[in-house]
């Protein structure tokens, strides 16, 4: 009987060698791309609309998740200055009849979309909403919206009030 020549044994090894660097390659590379996500919010619309009832202006955002993961958004800043989520910030599929948010976080997963409603205070206003923040605000100033998340990105977007 005939044994293989050492030169195809070799070729045959270094074959076998590289298939399974490949191979492991792969399954590394799907490995971590299950682990890793892009969090991407968009603010799709921003606006603001004044309040007769209160002498307040009512804030709207569109917010959609655009990335990968589910994103969190843990603060809203006001002009730089941090606003309170739980108890001031209505969210819903609706702006009309957006539901309280009772929490400090506010959960959006990927793909889908929220809009955020919160009131801004007057001069003259009537105190009947809480206010995401204590400031007094006036007709035709442009207002800093800044959405901060949970693993620390930043989506800005401004509104003029009317």
């Amino acid at each position: 009987m005939k044994a293989i020549s050492p030169v195809i044994a070799t070729v045959i090894i270094v074959a076998v060698a590289i298939a399974i660097s490949i191979a492991v390659a792969l399954w590394i590379t799907g490995l971590t791309s299950s682990f890793t996500g892009v969090e991407k919010l968009e603010i799709v619309n921003a606006y603001a609309i004044w309040d007769d009832k209160d002498n307040s202006w009512k804030v709207v955002l569109l917010v959609k998740n655009t990335g990968t993961k589910t994103a969190t958004i843990d603060q809203i800043f006001i002009n730089n200055k941090p606003g309170t989520i739980s108890g001031t910030v209505s969210t819903g599929s609706d702006p009309n009849s957006p539901t309280v948010v009772n929490s400090d976080n506010i959960v959006l997963n990927t793909g889908k979309s929220v809009y955020l409603v919160f009131y801004l205070k007057s001069a003259d206003a009537k105190d009947r909403h809480s206010y995401i923040v204590d400031d007094t605000f006036s007709s035709g100033q442009t207002v800093s919206i800044v959405i901060h998340t949970a693993s620390g990105g930043q989506y800005p977007a401004t509104v003029t009030l009317p």
